[in-house]
């Protein structure tokens, strides 16, 4: 990887854990409309970026991971109206980056309010259980206001892969 990654990573650096991102091996990321098609389109980009890195057996547990943190966003942090003047609806970023032992799924947008997980035992809730899967099928997830141009937030997962 060239310093292309780099670049892409560094709005990115101030909200991610703590891993270093010159160190990367690959890094991969997609813009998805503020639709919720985009938990489709999310799938298949994690699907074929995982099987280019050879992680293909990650799939299953990373894909429920990456679907749950775009249908958040999509849910809670794009205006229904779209924006101002009835602007598009700012669209939905979803990263996906490699280092030798760690991999990272992080999805930006246009909202600066945190998540909020509901008690796991509150089954009769509609909603709100996503971060409970996030944070069962994960090793650890966070998430991060952004500053500067891009504004927004970050909400990461980590997950742990073998030494190879």
């Amino acid at each position: 990887m060239g310093t292309n990654g780099s670049t892409m990573l560094q709005p990115l650096r101030q909200g991610l854990p703590p891993l270093d991102p010159a160190a990367v091996s690959n890094a991969a990321s997609c813009s998805l409309p503020a639709r919720y098609e985009a938990v489709r389109e999310a799938r298949r980009f994690t699907r074929h970026t995982l099987d280019q890195w050879e992680l293909g057996d990650r799939f299953d547990d990373v894909c429920l991971v990456v679907s749950e943190l775009v249908t958040n966003a999509l849910r809670h942090a794009t205006p229904a109206g779209g924006g101002p003047a009835g602007d598009p609806p700012p669209s939905v970023r979803l990263h996906l980056m490699r280092w030798s032992e760690r991999l990272v799924c992080a999805v930006r947008d246009a909202s600066k309010d945190g998540p909020v997980a509901r008690e796991a035992d509150d089954f009769a809730a509609e909603s709100g259980r996503g971060l409970f899967l996030v944070e069962s099928f994960s090793d650890s997830w966070g998430w991060h206001p952004l500053t500067g141009a891009l504004g927004g937030k970050v909400v990461w997962a980590l997950f742990r892969l073998p030494a190879s």
